[in-house]
């Protein structure tokens, strides 16, 4: 649940971002799926901290 919050935020947070600067729909996107990415793996490493710690 954590990685699919943080990936959408993520997306929002990069379309956002890229919007801001200006850019064409395309680099709204790109800008969207690598912040998606990016958070989603941050939303892992924080799943697995969180169930390491529960143990």
């Amino acid at each position: 649940m954590i990685v699919l919050l943080a990936a959408v935020i993520g997306a929002l947070i990069g379309g956002f971002t890229a919007r801001k600067r200006d850019g064409k729909p395309a680099d709204i996107a790109q800008y969207a799926a690598g912040y998606a990415i990016a958070f989603a793996i941050i939303g892992v490493i924080a799943t697995i901290l969180i169930h390491r710690a529960a143990l």
